[in-house]
């Protein structure tokens, strides 16, 4: 199951949730909170459909004044999606589902991994940018030296996830605890298990974990906590559980095949 984009019927049915009033308990991302301007450099792959409808598609990170990084998957099979990104917090005020018409965009095209879903469940290159068509006058987020989440004293490190998608009200129920998302969220994370091209984190929140969902993919993994300033995105969001609350698996970016992909775009640390 991919962390992906919501479809356009899941998004309908979101649509039609209650409003959040302003005493509502929600999870940001997945039990976590807003961001709160922590990262600026982290934005909104918007999608707008033929009918000229636009939705939060997926999440990404800017790695250079005009590379957005995100996952192959959110690009691959939506042709006649017109793309864009945007680095508002609040895309959706009115949480009626759709991306709000003032919200400010940056076109640009994108450019999936060319193997992507080609080397089976060990290496999936679900890894692509975006290249703006303009300069986002926003601080990069810097990337990993080869290898870093080798280092086994990582085990114990936290990490913060951010992105767009979906909410849930809670940790129980399946789809009636989701919640349309479409605000710049974030939550700290700790490692499950590393191997060759994947990391998968703990969204547990009784061990103060939480964790992505719908429309996150691409999103990032950052090394640090979620009031570190300059911190190093490691890995990007790919997939998980179908009711996002336990599994947050990842795609490494220190690996050979992720950097190889990477070094076409930016300079590499």
């Amino acid at each position: 199951m991919s962390r992906r984009l919501l479809t356009i019927g899941l998004a309908a049915l979101l649509a039609g949730t209650a409003v959040i009033g302003a005493g509502s308990s929600t999870g940001a991302i997945t039990f976590g909170e807003l961001d709160a301007k922590r990262h600026p450099n982290v934005g909104s792959l918007i999608g707008t459909v033929p009918d000229g409808r636009s939705f939060q598609w997926c999440t990404g990170t800017l790695i250079s004044p005009k590379i957005f990084l995100s996952a192959a998957h959110c690009f691959v099979g939506s042709e006649g999606v017109e793309f864009s990104v945007s680095f508002d917090e609040d895309l959706d005020e009115n949480l009626d589902g759709l991306v709000d018409r003032g919200v400010k965009r940056i076109g640009g095209v994108a450019t999936p991994h060319p193997l992507f879903a080609s080397g089976g469940a060990n290496e999936t290159y679900d890894i692509a940018v975006f290249e703006l068509d303009k300069i986002a006058r926003i601080q990069p987020a810097p990337l990993p030296t080869a290898g870093l989440l080798d280092d086994k004293a990582l085990k114990s490190a936290t990490f913060t996830t951010v992105g767009y998608g979906t909410e849930r009200d809670s940790k129980n129920g399946g789809i009636n605890s989701f919640l349309p998302g479409s605000r710049r969220k974030l939550a700290e994370q700790t490692i499950n298990s590393v191997n060759e091209a994947w990391i998968t984190f703990s969204m547990n929140p009784s061990t103060g974990n939480g964790g992505t969902c719908y429309g996150d993919s691409g999103g990032p993994h950052f090394l640090g906590g979620k009031d570190e300033a300059n911190k190093t995105i490691v890995a990007i969001t790919v997939t998980g559980d179908t009711f996002c609350r336990s599994t947050d698996k990842t795609y490494r970016l220190d690996t050979p095949n992720a950097r190889a992909f990477l070094e076409e775009f930016v300079d590499l640390p």
